[in-house]
């Protein structure tokens, strides 16, 4: 009885009809959808910190079931491409310079590089780092995706000259069978041999990525999966569920009423054995999704509150607005270097800030006190009091020194209603923006 509710309360369809109306007007004060619109970039000004986001939309092979931007892989537009881009670190840069208005740049704490396979090309890699350094000035942090098929040796040591730091492996798993089915390029040896090298490179973490509820995939093979990975000694490991967007080559082949997500027992069956074998290997949960060894660094995206995102299908965060890139290689190389090639954009008040800062923060797993004041001038119980009060009740955080942190309990909760909730919003704007480069309104 239990997971039949837990299934009709986390469906597809359940979490836009009965969660996210009085999820979104709770925490933002509307009951609206949230509608995005092209319009003007804005930078901003007076910022102390800044993230950086680099997208690489090309791969050699196209992964049926992947959700991000991506093409494959061509020479020529893979030139023009990178002319694009260089010209859009340097538009942006310049229009970050006038918001500032003689204040000093912001610090670049973080470079997250995403894709695509960002080493699809490592030349061209190296050269947008090399112009985003000069432009913002160094990260402090540099992580790159990498796929076990384009991380020889030879490219890890131009990463590490490049400055990169951090490094996350997409294995997904280690069986050669699942492999197979959700169509990926390499085999469960070239995988392990990938991640060893990554390991072996000296670089600061290694975070490898692990799928769930594949098609067909037993508890027993996740649980091979994961003790096999112990034995390779990586410092994070993020975990995700075979997503299911209608819009991907696999949703288009299977059709909407084909796509089924696992029922709850399958899903808590095989977070249990994740938790478990992770926390045996010595790593500690580090956000809902991911684990991490203690005193290592941890690998994340796009969970800063400021970034600036560049290339196709990026998006960018500013605090008062959030916008994001055309989908288009093609249009983004054509529109470049006349203007900044934004397709969509939607205003942030200060409550949808504050309710965006949470979201991530919940998503961490802490939900530091200090922080919010800072960027907000105001106390987190006064915002969120009732909130977090009612997360405590429900045994789902707790205080700890300086703010809360979300329980176990909590974070199986969280999950699920990520998967559903917050993935509803991606398959709208993603999908739309897929199948047109200049959409006039996305209606989230």
């Amino acid at each position: 009885m239990a997971w039949c509710l837990e299934d009709a309360l986390f469906g597809w369809q359940a979490a836009k009809r009965l969660w996210k109306p009085p999820l979104k007007r709770y925490l933002t004060g509307g009951w609206s959808p949230l509608s995005m619109r092209p319009g003007p970039p804005h930078f901003p000004g007076g910022l102390d910190r800044l993230g950086l986001y680099l997208h690489v939309p090309f791969c050699r092979d196209l992964c049926p079931y992947c959700p991000y931007n991506r093409v494959e892989y061509d020479e020529a537009l893979s030139r023009a491409f990178e002319a694009a881009l260089l010209a859009e670190i340097d538009l942006q840069a310049a229009a970050l310079r006038r918001a500032c208005a003689g204040r000093s740049m912001p610090v670049v704490t973080t470079l997250y590089v995403g894709g695509g396979t960002p080493t699809v090309d490592p030349a061209t890699l190296r050269r947008a780092l090399r112009r985003l350094a000069e432009a913002f000035g160094p990260a402090r942090e540099i992580c790159v995706e990498l796929h076990p098929s384009a991380m020889d040796d030879a490219c890890l040591e131009a990463l590490r000259g490049a400055g990169v730091t951090m490094l996350s492996v997409g294995v997904e798993t280690f069986s050669d069978r699942l492999l197979k089915a959700i169509g990926r390029s390499h085999d469960g040896v070239t995988a392990e041999a990938a991640v060893r090298r990554a390991v072996a490179a000296g670089f600061a973490s290694v975070n490898v990525d692990l799928m769930f509820s594949l098609p067909g995939q037993s508890a027993a093979e996740l649980d091979s999966d994961l003790r096999r990975l112990a034995a390779l000694e990586v410092d994070q490991v993020s975990t995700y569920p075979m997503f299911g967007f209608p819009y991907t080559e696999l949703g288009r082949e299977l059709g909407l009423r084909g796509i089924r997500r696992p029922p709850g027992t399958r899903i808590r069956e095989m977070l249990d054995i994740i938790a478990v074998r992770c926390r045996e290997a010595g790593l500690e949960r580090c956000a809902v999704w991911s684990f991490l060894r203690p005193g290592g660094k941890k690998f994340s995206s796009v969970t800063r509150h400021h970034y600036l995102g560049f290339g196709p299908s990026a998006a960018s965060m500013t605090g008062r607005q959030f916008r994001v890139n055309t989908f288009s290689v093609a249009e983004y190389a054509r529109t470049l270097p006349g203007r900044l090639p934004v397709a969509l954009a939607m205003p942030f008040d200060r409550g949808l800030e504050m309710a965006y800062w949470l979201y991530w923060r919940v998503y961490e797993m802490s939900i530091p006190d200090g922080e919010f004041h800072r960027l907000f001038g105001r106390d987190l119980g006064e915002v969120f009091g009732s909130f977090l009060a009612g997360m405590r009740c429900l045994g789902m955080a707790r205080r700890e020194d300086g703010g809360h942190r979300i329980t176990e309990a909590g974070a199986y909760w969280i999950h699920r209603l990520q998967n559903e909730y917050s993935l509803n919003y991606i398959d709208r704007l993603w999908g739309a923006c897929r199948q047109d480069p200049w959409p006039d309104e996305v209606r989230l």
